[in-house]
């Protein structure tokens, strides 16, 4: 196709993964007149998309978005697409990375949504490892998902939510500017993010995800229907994760950036704000129906440790930043489980950046 049909015609998104995220994804870029695939591995969700044609959509985006393919197969999916979209739990990325490797050609947006922290390295690793094109790839990162959302049913999903901004890097960042050009087509909520550090350390699930849950054990357990953000994020919860937020804001400045807090990131992203944390995420709209989990090893532990907090607790050990309340939250995570949450996790040493200067990371995210 020429630059110049190219630049009329709509890209092309194959979305990866079938789980809340990216049936919301695909059913509103259905919606918005995309040309869009989705995969997953789970025959049943797959089966009932192809059957309905698409995703019907409710709540804060409504409609019904078409797909032109749902498939079990990886390769189907990703097959000429403009932009591959993985959104999946970030235990998933290794795995999808080396599936991936094999199909992936040059001129293609690999698009992590979200990257968790520093998932866009852990592509470009896999890939580098597979021989895929990493030069002629655009590998990048979203901050968090666009979405507050959960799916009814498959086909048929409740977008309760969607953020006003949303912060994407690409892997190196010389590389974000394309990245975000393309992507904003059908988001216009992308910006550009500094680079894969600042989006991987504005990962606001490490923040709101395994500290409270694991202060909410009881009322977890308990018999009782709860709201996540509403009845979990009291006000002692959410002043301990403000405290626990100014590991982050002090990691980012370590690497070089003056990160927001997350009062004002919910400004951003949401459009609320108020004097605290816990009267923060009760002004939410997108937040008011969020259930409380019924079990305490559900992803928000099981995944926003070992990919959110420990390879943050990682870097910060390196550059000899304190990350006292990073640490204890996974080691209480670790106890509570009784499981191995960190050698398990996105560490300097899995990510291939152990060796590195702080100099050479930062020439690394940067591609300079």
């Amino acid at each position: 196709m020429s630059s110049s049909s190219k630049a009329v015609a709509k890209s092309i998104w194959a979305v990866i993964g079938g789980g809340n995220g990216g049936q919301s994804a695909a059913g509103h870029l259905g919606i918005l007149g995309f040309p869009v695939r989705i995969y997953d591995i789970f025959e049943e969700t797959i089966g009932e998309i192809r059957s309905k044609g698409g995703v019907e959509v409710g709540g804060a985006v409504q409609g019904f978005g078409p797909v032109q393919l749902a498939t079990t197969s990886i390769d189907q999916a990703v097959d000429g697409a403009d932009v591959i979209m993985i959104i999946a739990p970030a235990l998933a990325h290794r795995d999808i990375a080396r599936s991936l490797a094999p199909f992936v050609r040059p001129g293609q947006i690999v698009f992590i949504h979200p990257g968790a922290t520093f998932g866009a390295i852990e592509f470009y690793r896999e890939f580098t490892s597979a021989g895929a094109p990493v030069d002629d790839l655009v590998i990048c990162e979203a901050q968090s998902l666009l979405y507050a959302c959960r799916s009814v049913s498959p086909g048929v999903v409740s977008i309760k939510g969607v953020k006003q901004k949303l912060a994407v890097s690409a892997l190196p960042a010389v590389k974000t500017a394309a990245a975000v050009a393309s992507l904003a087509a059908a988001f216009p909520q992308i910006v550009p993010g500094i680079n894969v550090l600042e989006t991987g350390l504005t990962n606001l699930n490490a923040m709101m995800h395994p500290g409270p849950s694991l202060l909410n054990t009881s009322l977890i357990e308990s018999s009782h229907e709860w709201k996540y953000y509403l009845d979990g994020i009291t006000p002692t919860i959410g002043v301990f994760v403000e405290r626990l937020d100014k590991e982050r804001l002090a990691l980012g400045k370590a690497v070089g950036l003056e990160l927001h807090g997350i009062l004002e990131m919910y400004r951003e992203m949401y459009g609320v704000h108020a004097p605290t944390l816990s009267e923060t995420v009760r002004k939410n709209p997108a937040y008011q129906d969020i259930q409380g989990q019924k079990k305490v090893d559900t992803r928000y532990i099981l995944e926003d440790i070992p990919m959110g907090l420990v390879p943050m607790a990682s870097l910060a050990r390196k550059l000899g930043v304190p990350c006292r309340m990073m640490e204890t939250i996974i080691s209480l995570g670790e106890e509570v489980l009784d499981r191995d949450l960190t050698t398990t996790g996105r560490t300097l040493e899995s990510l291939g950046l152990a060796g590195m200067s702080l100099a050479g990371l930062l020439d690394f995210v940067e591609g300079h």
